[in-house]
């Protein structure tokens, strides 16, 4: 029986062996497909991991000798353009505040007769310390990083907050801002 069964059983065709020609098709054909998968690779390591230069926006922006670069309490915040923030002195304390409005993105400046922030496009205003006083907008404005140095130490740097930071007494301390770290706004509402 386990003879007939044997005998009845369908017969798989055996392969023709390989060519020399399809050998090399199939060898071209994953070599393609490695390249391919190396190439998708590498560009998505290189989009997903951004590398900012030194003073480029969404990188550090040191800016020198505290002494030497900050606003004093009573002078207007001072504004750098290619970093995209606002360097406003409150009290003593330093914060950088980036520098496009969170309504609508309008570009805010500072108004020395108000005393504060207004947005030319709707109109919303902020205080020194880019607290929202009035207007659509829907929080405070959001802060950067900014950190004290001393050679390659950290002596002061922003809370997760995004709280004003006391200089240090030491003037000779740098001042570093970090545009790649934004801290969204308070919501005042």
């Amino acid at each position: 029986m386990a003879a007939e069964a044997k005998a009845n059983a369908p017969t798989i065709p055996e392969m023709p062996p390989l060519t020399r020609r399809e050998f090399l098709n199939y060898a071209w054909l994953a070599s393609l497909g490695f390249v391919f998968l190396v190439g998708v690779g590498g560009a998505t390591y290189f989009f997903a991991f951004p590398r900012f230069k030194t003073g480029e926006f969404g990188g550090l922006f040191p800016l020198g000798k505290a002494g030497d670069v900050l606003p004093g309490p009573d002078d207007p915040p001072k504004h750098d353009t290619a970093g995209k923030f606002w360097l406003s002195n409150v009290n003593g304390a330093i914060v950088a505040l980036y520098d496009v409005c969170v309504h609508l993105g309008c570009l805010y400046e500072w108004q020395t007769v108000s005393g504060r922030f207004e947005c030319p496009c709707h109109g919303s205003k902020y205080t020194k310390d880019g607290k929202y006083v009035e207007g659509p907008a829907p929080r405070s404005l959001d802060r950067m990083v900014v950190e004290f140095q001393n050679g390659n130490q950290t002596i002061a740097s922003t809370n997760a907050k995004g709280e004003p930071v006391n200089t240090p007494t030491d003037s000779n301390a740098q001042v570093v801002i970090n545009t790649g770290k934004i801290i969204p706004g308070e919501s005042h509402g």
